[in-house]
């Protein structure tokens, strides 16, 4: 894919980082959802940046208040949501659990940075599968390739780290239903395949797998994220949990064997 290709968020992103971070910078990547089956109507942006040493406070805040006025909401095709993830290489050379982020933009933390509440660095278990599918499956922006930067991850930190992130996940389900059926989809493939990929080919796989009586839910949810429809789960919340428990089931299953 051609830089000029991109959406202009991701030159937008290339040229603060390269403004603010200047030559800290090891390597900038695109992963996610850009660069498997494409962006869907409510995907994020997700980019990766691998630096050589910790932020300061005072970069924390260039970043943020430049990120704030490019980065859309959740919908919002002309300018989609940003997911800007930095790692200073030397946190993860050797790889430890959880990974070490100095940074990470999310739109769900807008709130907090308007209101001048900067990301700080932080141990979570979620980097660990940042990190593995930026090293499987990313297109390098600027300087050199994901594989020459973040170590080989074994499969046992991949299934450490879903073991870690699915409680939360499941508490999280009330008002944020659809991304947390998707989201447990694409564990589920995960832990069978040993591969990532997005959460509607995901959810696709897993609809194959349910007990019938849950498919319509599953695919109710794949639909909504492609936006072929609107979805709404007020009126079957209790169908929809009881499809959430089923997929955990599964899920700590494949997680107890080795």
């Amino acid at each position: 894919m051609n830089i000029n290709e991109f959406p202009q968020q991701v030159n937008q992103v290339i040229s603060i980082a390269e403004t603010i971070l200047q030559d800290q910078i090891l390597g900038i990547y695109l992963y996610g959802s850009a660069t498997m089956n494409g962006l869907r109507p409510d995907s994020d942006i997700d980019i990766l940046i691998i630096t050589k040493q910790e932020l300061s406070n005072s970069i924390r805040a260039d970043l943020t208040k430049q990120l704030l006025k490019i980065s859309g909401s959740v919908g919002c095709i002309e300018k989609r949501p940003l997911e800007v993830t930095i790692i200073n290489q030397s946190d993860i050379v050797p790889l430890q659990f959880p990974p070490k982020c100095q940074y990470m933009y999310g739109e769900w933390l807008r709130g907090e940075m308007e209101a001048g509440e900067y990301p700080q660095a932080c141990n979570d278990p979620d980097i660990m599968i940042l990190l593995w599918q930026a090293r499987k499956n990313s297109i390098t922006l600027k300087g050199a390739e994901s594989k020459e930067l973040i170590p080989a991850i074994p499969f046992h930190e991949i299934k450490k780290a879903i073991r870690f992130s699915l409680p939360g996940l499941i508490s999280s389900f009330k008002g944020d239903e659809r991304n947390v059926l998707l989201t447990l989809s694409r564990m589920w493939f995960t832990l069978v395949t040993e591969e990532i990929t997005t959460k509607d080919v995901a959810a696709k796989w897993v609809i194959l797998k349910l007990p019938e009586r849950f498919s319509p839910l599953l695919t109710t949810a794949k639909e909504a994220y492609l936006g072929n429809l609107s979805d709404e789960w007020e009126t079957v919340e209790k169908e929809a949990m009881a499809l959430v428990e089923y997929m955990k089931k599964q899920i700590e299953e494949l997680l107890r064997t080795e």
